[in-house]
């Protein structure tokens, strides 16, 4: 079983940053693809980054150029770092893993949520 810890949301003025974070833990032999999704009030759940174990991302368009993700390995850690930010992009922010565990198995977890307000 694999744990998701995230941390880093809150409340930015438009034009502000932040970096959001996720451990995890668990039973985990290798993780796969780590990623970040968002879901809006009334709205459905979408992409907004991946990363896979190459560290090769991938952006939603809408936050191309100004969010950045990252991933530690070696903490099993995965980041998403966030400029530029504007009001549409105020959401819960959903982690991602896809990773094997020791009972063989591969599974994709996801993270409580943290929210992310951009607000003036």
């Amino acid at each position: 079983q694999v744990q998701l810890v995230e941390s880093g949301g809150g409340l930015v003025q438009p034009g502000g940053s932040l970096r959001l974070s996720c451990a995890a833990s668990g039973s985990i032999i290798e993780i796969y693809t780590m990623g970040w999704y968002r879901q809006a009030p009334g709205k459905q759940r979408d992409m907004v980054a991946t990363i896979t174990v190459g560290n090769v991302p991938n952006y939603a368009d809408s936050v191309k150029g100004r969010f950045t993700i990252s991933r530690d390995n070696a903490k099993n850690t995965v980041y998403l770092q966030m400029n530029s930010l504007k009001p549409e992009d105020t959401a819960v922010y959903y982690c991602t893993v896809d990773a094997r565990t020791t009972g063989g198995s591969r599974t994709r977890s996801w993270g409580q949520g943290t929210q992310v307000t951009v607000s003036s």
